[in-house]
C-alpha cells in the first residue's frame, strides 16, 4: 500500500492546480484515465475555454453566496495572471471568451511543468474511499493510504473520456447529501409538436430565449436530433421541466416589418427562408405580401416574438459538456473546500452543486476551487 500525506483523486482542472499550490508537499494524484487533462485537451475545439472577461456568482446555478466566496478568492484576473507567468498566451475570441491561442496543450504543459516532481498514478480507477484513522483509497491497480484526501474527479459528463459518479458515491459514504444530477450545456430533443425543427437542420439563428428567471440572446442551431447551439446550450443549465419562450426576432419589432409590400418567405422578414416557409406551414399561413394580411393572419405571425414549447428531454451526458447537481454545498466550507462533517476531506471542481453557463465559466470554477483549498 502506497502511503502520502495527500492523496488527489482526479487529474482534471482542478486536481491539476491544487496540485499546482502543493507541490512542496508529500502529495500523489490518482487519475483514472491513460492521460491527465482529458476535459481540457477537448474542450473549446481543442483550445479550452479557460475563463471569461465577466465572472461573478450569476454566471452559475448553485448557492450564490458560496459560489462568490470561493471565486474571489481567486478571480479571472488572478488565472490570466498565473497563466501569463508561466508562458501560456492566450486569446479573446466570441466577444468575452479565453482561449489557448494555439491549442490546449499549452496549459496541459503548464501543469505538467508545475507539477512535474508530482507522483501521477494513471489508470488507477477509484472504487472505495473509507476511513479508519487515515483515509484508504481503494483503486483498480492498487490501494493508498493518506491523511487527507481531495475528491476533483469531476462530474458524469463526457464517460468516453473516463468520467464517472465516484465522487457522488464517496460523498454519499461520508453521508454528504448529493442533489440529482443531470446533462447540463447539452442539447434539447423534441417533442412531436416540435419535430418540424428537425426539418430545419443546419439553419442557425439568432434567438432569444427565456427559461424560467434567466434570459440568453444567442444562436441556435437546429440539428437532426433536435436543437443546439449557444442559447440552447445555456438555457439546459436552468431547465428542469416546463415551457421555454423563444423570441425569433430579438430585440425587433414585428410591426416595423409589416408596412410593406414584401412577402413573407423571400424579403419581408429579416429570417432565413428555410426556417419562414417551415413557419408558416405550420401556422396554416400562406405565403403573401405583408401589407395584404389580416388581423387574424398578423395574431398568427406573432408566435414568432413568442414561441412557447417544452423539450422533451436533452442530448444526454455523450454529449453534455457539463454536470448539473452534485454534492450540496451546505456540507463544505467555501473557504477551504474541506468536508464540515469529515476532517481532511476535500471536494473541489465540477463534482459539486454549482454548474456554469457557457464560456469559460466552468473552467474558471474549477481553478478557483482548487487554488482556494487550503492545506496545513
Amino acid at each position: 500500500m502506497k502511503k502520502f500525506d495527500i492523496v488527489v483523486i482526479g487529474a482534471g482542472a482542478s486536481g491539476l492546480m491544487f496540485a499546482t499550490f502543493n507541490k512542496d508537499k508529500d502529495i500523489a494524484i490518482i487519475e483514472g484515465n491513460s492521460q491527465i487533462a482529458q476535459k481540457i485537451k477537448i474542450s473549446g475545439g481543442k483550445r479550452c475555454n479557460i475563463t471569461n472577461e465577466n465572472v461573478s456568482e450569476q454566471n452559475y446555478l448553485g448557492d450564490k453566496k458560496f459560489v462568490k466566496s470561493v471565486l474571489d478568492s481567486f478571480s479571472n484576473i488572478d488565472l490570466l495572471e498565473f497563466l501569463k507567468k508561466r508562458g501560456c498566451e492566450v486569446v479573446l475570441r466570441k466577444d468575452n471568451q479565453y482561449f489557448c491561442k494555439t491549442s490546449s496543450q499549452q496549459i496541459i504543459d503548464v501543469f505538467q511543468n508545475e507539477i512535474k516532481d508530482v507522483p501521477i498514478f494513471l489508470n488507477h480507477k477509484v472504487t472505495k474511499v473509507s476511513k479508519n484513522g487515515n483515509f484508504f483509497i481503494e483503486t483498480t491497480r492498487g490501494n493508498f493510504e493518506a491523511e487527507k484526501v481531495v475528491v476533483a474527479s469531476g462530474g458524469e459528463s463526457y464517460p468516453k473520456i473516463g468520467a464517472t459518479s465516484i465522487a457522488k458515491e464517496i460523498a454519499k459514504s461520508f453521508s454528504h447529501k448529493v442533489t440529482t444530477t443531470s446533462p447540463a450545456l447539452v442539447g434539447f430533443t423534441l417533442q412531436k409538436e416540435q419535430f418540424w425543427f428537425k426539418e430545419l437542420s443546419g439553419v442557425s439563428m439568432l434567438v432569444k430565449m427565456r427559461v424560467g428567471e434567466k434570459e440568453f440572446c444567442q444562436d441556435l442551431l437546429f440539428t437532426h436530433r433536435g436543437i443546439s447551439g449557444p442559447v440552447i446550450l445555456n438555457s439546459s443549465v436552468y431547465w428542469t421541466k416546463g415551457d421555454i419562450e423563444i423570441d425569433f426576432l430579438p430585440y425587433a419589432n414585428l410591426k416595423k416589418y409589416l408596412k410593406n409590400s414584401k412577402k413573407l418567405i423571400s424579403t419581408a422578414l429579416p429570417l432565413p427562408k428555410r426556417f419562414m416557409k417551415m413557419f408558416l406551414s405550420k401556422i396554416n399561413l400562406k405565403d403573401k405580401t405583408v401589407d395584404t394580411l389580416c388581423e387574424e393572419e398578423i395574431e398568427k405571425l406573432s408566435l414568432l416574438k413568442k414561441y412557447i414549447f417544452s423539450p422533451a428531454g436533452n442530448f444526454g451526458y455523450q454529449k453534455a459538456e457539463v454536470t448539473r447537481g452534485g454534492i450540496c454545498t451546505d456540507g463544505i466550507c467555501s473557504k477551504t473546500m474541506m468536508s464540515k462533517y469529515i476532517p481532511n476531506l476535500y471536494f473541489i471542481g465540477e463534482c459539486l452543486d454549482v454548474t456554469g453557463e457557457l464560456g469559460g465559466y466552468n473552467f474558471q470554477w474549477a481553478f478557483s476551487s482548487g487554488v482556494n483549498l487550503e492545506i496545513y
